[in-house]
């Protein structure tokens, strides 16, 4: 039995963590990754209770789904799993650090680029967003939700570079905190952890009989990000 400690509203086994938590799940390479995202999930539902989201690819089409609640309430219905087709996704269990707990704060958030489509699923915290937010939107940047996440969309989107990856860098150059991310765009999965490794991040492979073709993981040294990528024709 727990018991509370001596003030109001404390519990003296978890008052001594930090409050700042989420769960990012990431699977490249499977016919049914939407699935394998929401089991992950599942297993992560410890890291945050208050919303999930997946976002699958299909080659083609990005597909996503969000929701209030818990990743069985959500994804439990296997009509909603179907139609999250594709054989890469990401998924995010919320436990919010900053913003809102509504349906605009459900991550992973996504947005259509120059370069096309990129899901992004972040855990961690930005200790200068506020700063760089403001000086985004006095640059004609608009926001959609509050959350911090957003602001790595819109500096991945003015970033001058070319290569997914090389925005990505010079992007997360220019924020501070603890911080890592699961990022999909058509052309591979992407894992980032803040150049300290503050943040939680497992990188691992499948070694089930029949998984797709996939080329080597790509790591950067400077932003930590490792990149699965495939081309079309092994798809």
């Amino acid at each position: 039995m727990v018991t509370t400690g001596p003030f109001p509203g404390t519990n003296p086994f978890d008052d001594d963590h930090l409050h700042e938590e989420c769960a990012l799940f990431g699977i490249y390479g499977t016919s049914d990754a939407a699935a394998h995202t929401a089991l992950g999930l599942h297993a992560l539902q410890h890291r945050g209770q208050e919303a999930s989201g997946i976002v699958a690819f299909d080659g083609e089409t990005f597909h996503s789904h969000r929701d209030l609640g818990l990743v069985g309430d959500i994804f439990g219905d296997v009509n909603v799993i179907q139609k999250l087709k594709g054989h890469a996704a990401i998924g995010h269990n919320r436990y919010a650090t900053t913003g809102d707990t509504v349906l605009r704060n459900v991550q992973p958030i996504y947005a259509d680029f120059e370069f096309g489509g990129l899901a992004v699923a972040h855990n961690g915290n930005l200790t200068n967003a506020h700063i760089l937010r403001r000086d985004l939107v006095k640059r004609g940047c608009l926001f959609q939700s509050t959350m911090d996440t957003e602001v790595i969309n819109h500096l991945i989107s003015r970033s001058t570079y070319h290569t997914v990856v090389d925005r990505v860098i010079d992007a997360l150059s220019q924020v501070k905190g603890a911080y890592s991310l699961v990022m999909l765009t058509g052309d591979g999965l992407m894992g980032v952890r803040d150049p300290h490794g503050v943040r939680p991040l497992v990188l691992g492979r499948s070694r089930t009989p029949g998984s797709w073709r996939r080329k080597p993981w790509r790591w950067t040294s400077s932003a930590r990000a490792s990149y699965a990528r495939s081309s079309p024709a092994s798809w």
